[in-house]
């Protein structure tokens, strides 16, 4: 699998050498950021772009457009160049937004909504997009004051504790967002929340996303992949992107990509031409601490985790799989961290890594919590670890195993 010198700089992690230009640069060389977690994407630029602040993000997402931030991979949100999108939406999102379809069609014949739910999911749908064009953007509140059928309530686990109602608002928008018809624009507050205004695709985008026939979407999608995550094995790619084994292989043939022996056994795949043995970063050996987010597209980027993940998988990732807050030494996961509730960073090291790493671990968390400043945030998935540095200090303050060591970092002054 990739070795430390090779994650560092193809990551844009560890030494100033390693820094992205640009977080649009960062975000292409990552095949997206997450965008599921609102604040994952500023957490990840953060940890890899030089100089970087929360207009930068902004400035790219909402001004000048070149990321948008668009359904993806495995249903998840992502924060992508521009012309990754197209991409993607051939390759993953298309399918998803059929599935999606013929789901909400069922629903509302299930629910004794409609007899007929396509024809009712057509007309509302068309009400939608009117009103969206006609205020430019809006949230879903706003929309369901414009649309009244938006408020139709959905019931699900019917007779089960954990069954409800959601909003059809709710499913409606994530099709059309599927069906890269409109997107997520400037949320409604500060840059932690999830009420996002929505947009017509074309108004940032002119003409909407080109169409791509989806072997030569998954082709480039799998090529870039590859060019950031690889060695990666099949079991990788067909996690990463969502797809059938049988689809998984025929973009790594359409791309003539070069099978590998993997270290500890097993086979992986490369793009053509990358030596897996390659240093990328010639004659840098300087260790590096990275302070990751919930969900960080790094951590996300492999199914197969154990080569960088070691035994901590039970601390760092909730029940369903998702990747809470992490710390990195070099090319491994050490342990995790939390921002509480007065801004101080909590971190946990799970293995015994010496003085002098322990001292770089502080240095980056010290680092964080000046730039956070005054904004808070609790990542969407919880996990065990995170849950237990979020406990008051003094729960939280003991090692989870022998050899384990938890920071606290004061307030910053004023």
């Amino acid at each position: 699998m990739p070795t430390a010198r090779r994650l560092s700089p193809r990551h844009h992690l560890g030494p100033p050498g390693a820094a992205a230009a640009s977080v649009t640069a960062a975000a292409a060389d990552l095949v997206g950021f997450h965008g599921a977690d609102p604040t994952s994407a500023y957490l990840a630029a953060w940890a890899r772009v030089g100089g970087f602040a929360t207009a930068d993000l902004e400035q790219a997402l909402y001004e000048d457009r070149t990321l948008l931030k668009v359904l993806g991979m495995r249903r998840t949100m992502f924060v992508v160049p521009a012309d990754l999108a197209k991409v993607i939406q051939s390759a993953c999102t298309d399918a998803i937004a059929i599935g999606e379809r013929r789901r909400i069609h069922r629903m509302l014949q299930d629910a004794g909504v409609t007899d007929d739910g396509e024809r009712w999911l057509d007309q509302v749908e068309d009400q939608t997009l009117e009103a969206l064009h006609r205020l430019g953007e809006a949230t879903a509140p706003e929309l369901t004051r414009e649309v009244a059928a938006l408020g139709t309530q959905i019931p699900f686990g019917e007779g089960r504790s954990w069954g409800g109602t959601f909003g059809m608002s709710t499913r409606l928008l994530f099709l059309l967002a599927a069906e890269g018809r409109i997107i997520r624009g400037r949320p409604r507050g500060t840059l932690v929340s999830s009420l996002y205004r929505w947009v017509p695709m074309d108004r940032w985008v002119p003409g909407g996303l080109a169409r791509i026939p989806k072997p030569e979407a998954q082709a480039e999608l799998v090529r870039r992949y590859l060019a950031t995550f690889g060695p990666a094995t099949l079991v990788d790619v067909k996690w990463w992107t969502g797809w059938t084994v049988a689809e998984s292989r025929a973009a790594l043939t359409a791309i003539g990509a070069t099978e590998v022996r993997l270290d500890g056994g097993g086979t992986g795949w490369t793009k053509p031409g990358d030596d897996p043995g390659g240093t990328d970063l010639a004659g840098s050996a300087e260790p590096w601490v990275a302070f990751l987010p919930a969900l960080d597209s790094t951590v996300m980027g492999w199914q197969e985790r154990g080569w960088f993940l070691g035994p901590h998988a039970a601390a760092l990732f909730d029940t369903n799989g998702n990747a809470g807050p992490t710390i990195w030494l070099d090319n491994r996961i050490i342990g995790g961290w939390i921002q509480r509730r007065d801004g101080e960073i909590a971190c946990r090291i799970l293995e015994d890594v010496g003085s002098d790493a322990a001292a770089l671990v502080d240095a980056r968390a010290r680092a964080l919590r000046e730039w956070l400043g005054d904004l808070r945030f609790i990542p969407r998935f919880r996990t065990p670890l995170e849950q237990e540095l979020s406990a008051p200090a003094s729960q939280a303050e003991r090692p989870s195993r022998p050899g384990g060591r938890t920071g606290r970092m004061p307030s910053r002054p004023g």
